[in-house]
């Protein structure tokens, strides 16, 4: 008798137990839900959206009532996939294209706010001050990602330095190279330390100050004109969560131009034209 009890006493606290977890699971929360004290997990690199992350969570964040947790990275290839597993709630170290083609190889579907400041990507040089100095058959290091590099080849393109195919994304894309540059595909981590050997290399701002890389180094940099500002990304069903609503106008705020322009002065340039 006492094991029979025992049994229904069981079956009845697993059957208690299951509808209970049914309830939770029938109860994710929606933007609407979270509460804006609820800390925002935001991945980027050191430098410089990290400190411009930090710059928000120090002066801009407690007034506009959010929290920011910065979560460092230090390559490109992890911020998309912690975001995609629920890691991080958003990140900030990409441009556009990077996103899309991420998306088109994993087969997510991140989402953009929308850009929020340009790494104004350069080639750069410790051995010559301009293009016209560099010799013939100059040995140049681009990124190997095609994102990037197609980023650079098409700097290139612009000043008539090299001409390439519509949608060049890599070295076989070039059509013309009159000068003869010989061009090395490197990862963006390494780039800025090609510099002691190869006459240029293209370095994004990002690694590019680390290095402590100046504008007394740039032979060629991209613009305000540029369609490779960095934006702030995040999954779908977070895109208008209160809190990276907040985040996204703090971001986009005077007080975040006057800061860039301030701590950079020129190497970043803010989404923010004030």
């Amino acid at each position: 008798m006492q094991k029979t009890i025992r049994r229904i006493l069981a079956v009845g606290v697993a059957a208690a137990t299951a509808l209970a977890l049914s309830a939770c699971a029938g109860a994710a929360q929606t933007p609407e839900d979270v509460s804006l004290d609820t800390p925002l997990r935001v991945g980027a690199l050191a430098v410089p959206a990290g400190e411009m992350l930090q710059f928000v969570q120090k002066n801009l964040a407690e007034e506009a009532g959010i929290q920011i947790e910065f979560v460092e990275f230090s390559d490109y290839n992890t911020p998309n996939p912690a975001l995609s597993d629920g890691s991080i709630d958003a990140n900030l170290f990409q441009h556009q294209a990077f996103l899309d083609k991420y998306n088109s190889e994993a087969g997510d579907d991140l989402v953009s706010l929308g850009q929020i400041y340009l790494p104004a990507a350069a080639f750069h040089s410790k051995k010559h001050k301009s293009f016209d100095e560099l010799p013939d058959g100059a040995v140049i290091s681009i990124p190997k990602d095609p994102s990037n590099e197609a980023r650079a080849l098409e700097l290139l393109a612009s000043e008539g330095i090299i001409e390439i195919a519509d949608g060049a994304d890599n070295i076989s894309g070039i059509t013309a190279n009159p000068k003869n540059y010989e061009f090395q595909e490197v990862d963006n981590a390494t780039l800025a330390r090609t510099l002691d050997d190869n006459d240029a290399a293209f370095v994004t701002s990002s690694y590019a100050i680390p290095a402590k890389l100046t504008s007394e180094t740039i032979l060629l940099a991209e613009t305000e004109g540029s369609k490779y500002y960095n934006v702030l990304a995040t999954r779908p069903e977070l895109q208008d969560d209160p809190r990276i609503q907040k985040l996204h106008e703090l971001l986009l705020s005077p007080e975040m131009a006057d800061y860039i322009n301030e701590t950079w002065n020129g190497l970043i340039l803010p989404g923010n034209k004030q």
